[in-house]
């Protein structure tokens, strides 16, 4: 008899599971679509080959350089960020574009992709800065401290 109490309360139990596990299978069946490609597809373009490249205007000068690229939550290329003005590393700012902004071509070898946009660098210079940090309260610069702050050191 306890054989078959066991045997009706687990069987109970598995029955009463079964909902619960299709349920679940069925719901991720709408997860995202399999990547079926093997390599990049025409039209497409690897994000490492934007990161750091050279961005010229309609008049094949140099505006700026790609400092980053802002995804949204669906993984479609919310901003590209320029880092306009700088002269050696400094004194620039970030601007952000969108990716219809820009225009890729191959450069001269075919080689490598060519970033342009129709702004010149005085307007992406006016344009209004974009902060990767999201601080709106950032300060530039750095700072140090008060005396009156510090741990006292002895000599």
């Amino acid at each position: 008899m306890y054989k078959t109490t066991m045997t009706a309360a687990f069987a109970l139990m598995m029955a009463a599971s079964l909902p619960v596990y299709a349920q679940t299978t069925t719901s991720n069946s709408a997860s995202p679509a399999h990547v079926t490609a093997t390599t990049v597809q025409p039209g497409q373009i690897r994000a490492t080959q934007m990161d750091g490249a050279t961005v010229y205007d309609a008049q094949n000068q140099k505006v700026g350089d790609i400092k980053d690229i802002i995804l949204d939550r669906d993984g479609k290329v919310g901003a590209v960020v320029l880092d306009v003005g700088a002269f050696l590393g400094m004194g620039g700012k970030y601007v952000a574009v969108s990716m219809n902004d820009l225009k890729i071509t191959n450069d001269a070898n075919g080689n490598r992709p060519r970033f342009t946009v129709d702004m010149t660098k005085d307007q992406l210079k006016a344009a209004q800065a974009y902060d990767l940090n999201g601080n709106k309260n950032a300060r530039t610069g750095t700072s140090t401290a008060p005396n009156e702050n510090r741990p006292a050191t002895t000599r």
